[in-house]
Order: structure tokens, then sequence, then C-alpha cells
């Protein structure tokens, strides 16, 4: 067995299928290791043409999955029987909660890059400096310049629909014709640019071809299924498993290993580098050593942190890279359960076919200067929603037969639409994750528990959502105007971040400019562990940039025998 590259990749998701693609095609033999079981694209994704009927229960979740799979169940709308194998069980995989954080999680080849929400949206400069503005964490050591080329680069490859709408908070891209808004959408849409002089609708910016092809397998139009967290047939959506791991295995580079469960980088003292990494075989028990020149760690935000927390030395008795001591901590995450949903009387005569995988988009409007500014919280959000027909299921609740019930459940209900908040959260330092080493989990490495809790910045930015949410939809004349403000806890938005974060001064942060460990340069680590400041927008499509970027810069370093 081979146990020596010239690149380690541990991950297969948004981020590991990026740096595979990105190393292999410059030219580095590299292994890529994932910590689950293998899924081939197509042949593995065993629920992708079942209908709901095709279950018992239906596709909903059972209380045999609430059992196993509870707080991956949390999000209510992602672990039902059609997806929930792409969600990991809780009792075999278990993790501790100072306060409650929804840890969302797939382990197979491919991670949540097959069941991610596709939202791709830049970061702005009003993202990459708003630390150092508002006097809060650190700076980010890098610009909206700096990741212009890697957010189009990512864009053009990916495939991303979308339009580009002029706005410095919501900077345009290499888009792909945007999907189509249906009748009631447009009424909102039109409305509220007719009320506001400071907000627009726009359709949400979605990693989904919807014109031409793509670089990956076979990857084509998007059929308009909705079934999109059961792995895409089609590849119309952007994932691992049909684009960058395909890209990667083509050029002879790549070595694939999965049932790989990462657990330590190994570290020389007198070279000042890592050499590689321990591996616990899932299948086997075995333990072995790879060893590599550079080293990419993308197992998602609190993985990666965990195994950098696990490697320990003399050098670094805290873990490696963790001078600073902020490994672990500064954990984010998007808020979100807040908004307001309303009515609208009309259209009765108007439907829609297909099932768009996508909805509308409300860019930021808050604290981006001028009247924008607010005294009550810092940052901003946006909004994703998008108006329907109310289900034909409501008839089933009636006792009733004959002509009449035959047309009732002919004829769908009201039109409603819905606004959702999305909101940033602020990198407290007390927001942290820490290993426990008297718990430990079936391969006796130490489990992870959390303590994060949205703070009153966040509260009071979910007082405004929920009212501007309120106050939109009732100025567009639309009826019957709800607000609500739900359950959220931390991970519930299922974007974990800054756990290893970017700074300039290695005395307050894990990483460098170029997502290199501050004092190991051969360890990159380019997923949301890397984050300085959150955003109010979908994060993926920053990793992906970050690790093209990364994986460029550790190429320029290879060659110029500085790594």
């Amino acid at each position: 067995m081979e146990t020596n590259y010239d690149a380690i990749v541990v991950g297969t998701g948004i981020s590991g299928g990026w740096a595979a693609k990105e190393l292999c095609e410059k030219g580095l033999k590299t292994l890529v290791l994932e910590r689950g079981r293998m899924v081939k694209h197509v042949e593995d994704y065993t629920t992708m043409n079942n209908d709901p009927w095709d279950y018992k229960t239906g596709d909903v979740i059972t209380q045999d999955t609430k059992m196993k799979q509870a707080k991956q169940s949390r999000t209510r709308y992602t672990v039902t029987e059609s997806s929930k194998h792409f969600f990991v069980n809780d009792l075999e995989h278990p993790y501790n909660e100072t306060n409650r954080f929804d840890w969302m999680r797939g382990y197979h080849v491919g991670g949540r890059s097959l069941t991610w929400g596709r939202q791709s949206y830049r970061l702005t400069d009003f993202d990459f400096t708003a630390n150092l503005k508002d006097g809060v964490a650190v700076d980010w050591p890098i610009r909206y310049k700096d990741m212009a080329p890697w957010y189009g680069y990512v864009e053009d490859y990916i495939g991303v629909s979308g339009e580009n709408v002029g706005l410095p908070q919501f900077p345009d891209g290499n888009y792909l014709k945007p999907m189509e808004m249906n009748c009631v959408e447009d009424v909102f849409k039109s409305s509220l640019t007719a009320q506001y002089d400071d907000r627009i609708v726009t359709m949400g910016r979605t990693a989904h071809i919807t014109e031409g092809t793509k670089p990956g397998l076979g990857r084509s139009n998007c059929q308009y299924r909705n079934r999109c967290r059961r792995g895409c047939p089609f590849g119309a959506y952007f994932s691992s498993n049909s684009s960058t791991l395909p890209a990667a295995e083509n050029t002879g580079n790549m070595t694939l290993r999965p049932n790989s469960i990462v657990h330590e980088v190994m570290y020389d003292a007198d070279s000042k580098r890592a050499t590689g990494v321990r591996v616990i075989d899932t299948e086997t028990s075995e333990v072995f050593e790879f060893k590599a020149k550079v080293i990419f760690l993308c197992a998602s935000a609190i993985a990666s942190t965990s195994i950098l927390m696990q490697s320990k030395s003399d050098r670094f008795p805290n873990g490696m890279g963790n001078d600073s001591g902020e490994l672990g901590h500064n954990i984010m995450d998007h808020h979100l359960g807040v908004g307001a949903s309303a009515k609208y009387e009309g259209f009765e005569d108007k439907y829609y076919t297909g099932r768009r995988p996508n909805g509308i988009y409300i860019p930021r409007f808050r604290n981006i200067g001028g009247k924008t500014d607010q005294k009550d919280f810092l940052r901003g959000y946006g909004y994703q929603g998008g108006a329907s027909r109310s289900s034909w299921m409501e008839a089933i609740k009636e006792m009733a037969y004959g002509a009449g019930f035959k047309e009732m459940i002919q004829t769908p209900g009201e039109w409603r639409i819905g606004l959702g908040g999305f909101g940033e959260i602020l990198p407290y330092h007390d927001n942290k994750m820490t290993l426990d080493y008297d718990k430990l989990d079936q391969w006796g490495l130490p489990t992870v528990t959390f303590d994060a809790t949205i703070k009153e910045n966040e509260r009071n930015m979910r007082k405004d959502m929920q009212q501007q949410a309120e106050e939109m939809l009732t100025n567009a004349g639309f009826k019957d105007v709800q607000g609500y403000d739900g359950d959220y806890a931390i991970g519930l938005g299922i974007h974990e971040m800054g756990s290893a974060r970017m700074g300039r001064d290695p005395k307050t942060s894990v990483l460098n400019g170029n997502n290199q460990l501050h004092d190991v340069p051969n360890v990159y680590v380019t997923d949301g562990s890397a984050m300085t400041s959150a955003g109010n927008v979908n994060p993926s499509l920053t990793y992906m940039a970050l690790t093209a970027r990364a994986a460029n810069h550790a190429v320029e370093q290879l060659k110029k025998m500085n790594l």
C-alpha cells in the first residue's frame, strides 16, 4: 500500500472536492481521505426516483428515525425517509451540548455537498472589513479584491443561476439564466420596488445548471423535481460526486480512500512542518500513517478543528497551530427561523409547473451606510422565501365524499407567500467547542462538546427581521400577515464557521491570509473553520473560492521549495 504522496486532502465535501480537483489538476499525487462510506454518483442515490407513497408512512420523519437521528431531525425538513441515509446516526456518532447545538453531519463521500441548500453568494467588502470597522474580534487578512477572481473561477465551473442587480452589498457574478418567479412573486417584486428605494427582490442564486452543461459526470439542466437531498442523477446541482471528484479522478493523480478517520496531523519539530496524518480504518480498526508534503484539512469546521486539537506535540501541547488559544473558539452560524407569511387574494386561475428548487431573495439593506445604519444591532440580514398555492391535502381533513369531494381535491388552495430572515452572528470568543476525553466515541476518540448561543445583537436583529418582513408584506398589499420567531439554536443554519479563524496576527488567529496555519505553513484549512466573520449569506461559495485560492498558493510554494 502506498503511504507517501505529494498532498493529502481530508474530507470530500464542498471544500475537499475542490482541494482534490485543484491539487490533482496541478500535478500533485493526492490522497483524499473520507471518514465515511463510498457514495458513487447516480449508482448510490438509492431514493432518487421514489415517490412519497413508496414509504409506509409517507416521506416524513418517523418516530424510529427520531430515535436514531434525534439531533439530525431538529432541522425538521431535512431528515425524512428519502434522505435519512445521508445523515449520521446520532447514537453511533454522539456529541455533547452545554448549550443546544444542532450539528448536522453526513459521513460519506461527498459529505454535505449532496444535501446542501445550494444557495451561492459572494461575501462583500462590507463583510471583509466589518470586524475592523466595528471593533469586533479580529480583522480579516484578505479583502473582496483578493477573492473576486476566485469567486468567478468557481462560479464558471460549478454553474450558478441568478441575475446581476448592481448592488455593492450583493456583488454581481458569473451567472446562468435565473429561474423564473411565479405570478405572485412577480406581484411582490413589483410592489416592493414601488414601496421602497433601498431593497429589491431577485431570484435566489443557486448552484443549479439552467442552461448548457458543466464539467463532471454528464451534468445537465435542472429537471425541477426538487429531490435534491437524495442526490441528483442529472448532476444538475453541483456536488463533489458529480463534478470535482470526477475531475480529480480523471487526472490519474487521485487516490480516494473512504472509511478512513483522520484523527491527527503528525509534526516534525526539526523541520517545523507537518509530515502526514494518522488514520483509523473503520472497517478493520487498523491505524495507518500517510505522509505528504502538504495537507489540506477540509473535513468541515468542527471536524477539522477537532483534528487540530487532537494533534498534540511538545511544540503544540494544546493542539496544532493553537499558540493563540483561539482554536475551537469564535463559532458562528447564520440565525434563521424568523420572518412572516401572508396570503394573496387573486390569481385563482393560475398555477405553476415543476418543483423549483429555489426561491426569491431580498438582499441585505441594514447597516450599509447612511439611513440604513441601526442603533440596536450590528451587521445585517437578507430574506429567502417564495410563494405557492396551499395544498390539496386540506381536503383530507374533511369527512367528505361524492362529487363535491372530487371537485375539492382537484382545486388547489389559496396563494401564500413567506419571507424567512437569514442573519449574521457575530464571532464571540466564548462561543466554543471543546473535546471531552472522558466521553470517547466507538473509535476511542474524544467527543465534541458545544457551548455557543446567540446574544443580544442577534436577538435585536431578529426583532427587526420579523418587523420588516411583516411591514413589507403589508405594504405590498398582502393579507392576513403573520409574523413568527421560531425555535433557533446555533447549528440549525448548518453553517458552522470560525473555529480556526483567519487573521493577520498569530497571537489572535489560527490561519494566515492564505489559509495556512501560522506556525505550520504546509497545513491549509479551507472549510468553514477559516471564517473570520460570517456575513449574512450562505457561505459555501466562499469555502470553494478560498480552497481554490489556497491550492494555487500551495502549489506555488511547493515549486519554490517553501513547504
